[in-house]
């Protein structure tokens, strides 16, 4: 464009200063001048047209769907199998209940969102899910299969007999002589020394009874800390020990003494009552409680 004006300024000079210059040479030059100057307007675009087709960004009409992710993304506290486990199970949701039966979802989502849609259609209640047909289940659910159908079904079928089950009552120990009834058949008969703990809730009823030691014939080993996880595990209220003298012997030894002064003292720490400590030979025993050394 410089180049072209500086042409014209230098034609027009010459045209202006050169009187003998005949009319075709101010004809050829004009004519150079005008199709120069059109080639100019024509062949140049302005700096702001070429910035608008630099930033100019074509829109984009689709519409970005939601990004998502398998429970195995997730963190660990919100995967439901690992909240069952660190919070139990009646923290957990009834669509969180079932994406642990189904164990897994589809392509297209996980399998507590398939959960929470197989729960839509049954109106989010228990007893309509369970009304459902295993063909249902299969048949109209993207990621049921015929085994999944079957692992809701008898999940549910298992709430059912639940419900109509009877309650087993727990027996209640009442006395020293309910505790050597209960164990004598497992130790009167044993050649070497075997230590029980039984454990209890606060209306002293059975929760359970475990060996925690395997001795020789004249002693076994009762570590503290095996006998309380026992009944931290249970949240037993009270315990009772138990072992065997395989001499027929029920007379306490000064180990015997030891033991139950520092399982007392271990107990007392933890809020647990321990009940008495029955030593059992064949056809007599020797209780702690009714000795009046607890």
């Amino acid at each position: 464009m410089v180049r072209t004006l500086n042409a014209f300024a230098k034609t027009a000079s010459i045209i202006t200063h050169t009187k003998k210059s005949s009319v075709s040479r101010v004809i050829f030059f004009a004519n150079n001048i005008f199709f120069s100057l059109l080639f100019c307007i024509f062949s140049v675009s302005s700096p702001e047209k070429d910035m608008k087709k630099q930033t100019q960004v074509k829109p984009d009409n689709r519409v970005s769907e939601p990004q998502r992710f398998s429970i195995k993304e997730w963190a660990l506290e919100d995967r439901p199998r690992e909240k069952l486990l660190s919070q139990g199970a009646g923290n957990l949701s009834n669509a969180e209940l079932i994406a642990i039966l189904l164990g897994s979802g589809s392509r297209s989502e996980s399998a507590l969102d398939l959960a929470k849609r197989i729960l839509l259609a049954a109106n989010n209640n228990l007893n309509e899910l369970g009304k459902l047909s295993l063909n249902t289940l299969s048949g109209n659910f993207k990621g049921v299969g015929p085994v999944k159908a079957v692992v809701l079904s008898a999940a549910l079928e298992l709430g059912r007999r639940r419900r109509s089950a009877d309650i087993l009552p727990k027996h209640q120990i009442h006395n020293s002589r309910d505790i050597y009834t209960l164990f004598h058949p497992k130790l009167a008969d044993l050649s070497h020394e075997e230590c029980w703990v039984l454990l209890m809730n606060n209306q002293h009823r059975i929760i359970d009874n475990i060996r925690i030691s395997h001795g020789g014939v004249s002693e076994t080993t009762v570590d503290p800390k095996i006998v309380l996880k026992h009944a931290l595990d249970k949240l037993a209220s009270s315990i009772v020990i138990c072992h065997n003298h395989p001499s027929g012997n029920p007379r306490p030894s000064t180990a015997d003494d030891k033991i139950t002064q520092k399982l007392k003292l271990a107990c007392n720490n933890l809020d647990i009552q321990l009940t008495d400590h029955i030593i059992v030979s064949e056809g007599l025993y020797y209780s702690y409680a009714d000795e009046g050394k607890l």
